[in-house]
């Protein structure tokens, strides 16, 4: 059987930005807005004021200071509270496929192989943007690759998932495996939710899985694993049977809504688990694992992993952190993380990547330096 290895990641990063700041400053804006026109019903108890929100707020709860965007005007304008994303003619190439394409070149720089090599490409990521011809396919004819595509979508998880998925196809005789993660996470936001609007950010990654080869550079894979549970507590309800208009009734489950308490305390033990049991099955003992690589979802999730997975407070350098500067971005996140921080490592040092997120779904991807 061959063995797979991580041969190469790649990174697209919207040159836009915005800090907590600037996204509180609208959000207020809104919020003063809404409660001057709501004012009557509100005094009468049938409508709830809205509660401002502050900078500092948001970087207690989440560790965030600020996210990359592919649009910020839209975001910012507090009449509009989204991104401002012209749809584009079919004969032009979509922006999810395009970034896909920008982090896939990236990878493509950084790796020894060529193109022509791929056998395989999968997008992975939380959001398509549309359901077919498949988001992977376009990617792959803009690339010039052979073989064949698809698209795979397990939320925050997507990347591990398509990570296991190309690893299994690389032991069973593919070359190589381009993964991309492309996720414009602002189209799914509800900018108007003072307790999830400044979660999330734009951007795409790529990771090449190929065989083993002579050349000692990338990392082996040392084993996968994955996890899915069912719940309700982190959901979006977008889909072509469910539609809602703007203002609609249950217009606001058709965006990214979650129950943040109570992911945190059901998904922190079954990945802390997953991990700990995982490594241990492979022969790795988790507290000598010398780099964590964890979705990008909450700082005080991560740290809390971290501890329970290492079994004592992780140093910052051990347990990656780029939720500041990023914010959350879904199924990349654990991949903006390693392709960021592993360059220091030294041959045979063992690190983990790990996604987490709706479904419930986790998956674990053990790595060690060639």
């Amino acid at each position: 059987m061959t063995q797979p290895v991580i041969a190469a990641t790649g990174l697209y990063v919207p040159p836009l930005s915005i800090s907590n700041e600037e996204l509180v400053s609208s959000f207020n804006t809104y919020v003063e807005t809404f409660n001057a026109k709501n004012a009557d019903a509100i005094a009468s108890g049938s409508v709830a004021a809205l509660q401002p929100s502050s900078a500092e707020f948001i970087t207690k709860a989440s560790g965030i200071r600020s996210r990359h965007v592919i649009d910020k005007t839209g975001i910012l304008d507090p009449e509009l509270m989204r991104p401002n994303l012209p749809e584009r003619p079919n004969e032009e190439i979509s922006i999810l496929a395009e970034i896909a394409v920008a982090a896939a070149n990236d990878a493509f720089s950084r790796w020894n192989g060529q193109p022509a090599e791929i056998d395989a490409v999968i997008c992975a990521a939380s959001n398509m943007q549309r359901p077919y011809p498949a988001m992977a396919v376009e990617i792959q004819n803009a690339l010039g690759i052979g073989g064949f595509a698809f698209d795979m979508n397990v939320a925050c998880s997507s990347a591990t998932f398509g990570i296991k998925t190309a690893a299994d196809f690389v032991s069973a005789g593919a070359k190589a495996v381009l993964v991309v993660n492309p996720e414009i996470c602002s189209g799914h936001l509800n900018f108007t939710d003072r307790d999830s609007h400044f979660i999330f950010g734009d951007v795409a990654t790529a990771v090449i899985v190929s065989a083993a080869t002579e050349d000692a550079s990338g990392w082996t894979i040392l084993g996968t694993r994955l996890k899915t549970q069912f719940s309700n507590n982190i959901r979006n309800n977008f889909g072509f049977l469910n539609r809602a208009a703007p203002e609609g009734i249950g217009a606001r489950d058709k965006l990214f809504v979650q129950e943040g308490r109570k992911v945190f305390r059901e998904v922190v033990p079954m990945v802390s688990d997953l991990i700990i049991d995982h490594a241990r099955d492979i022969g790795i003992e988790p507290a000598t694992l010398k780099r964590l690589w964890l979705h990008q979802a909450n700082i005080n999730m991560n740290e809390m992993i971290g501890r329970k997975v290492l079994g004592r407070e992780p140093k910052p350098e051990e347990n990656v952190i780029i939720l500041d500067e990023f914010a959350n971005t879904s199924s990349a996140g654990s991949i903006i993380a390693f392709h960021k921080a592993n360059a220091d490592l030294t041959a045979g040092d063992v690190g983990l990547i790990c996604s987490f997120g709706a479904g419930y779904s986790a998956g674990t991807v053990f790595v060690q330096k060639r």
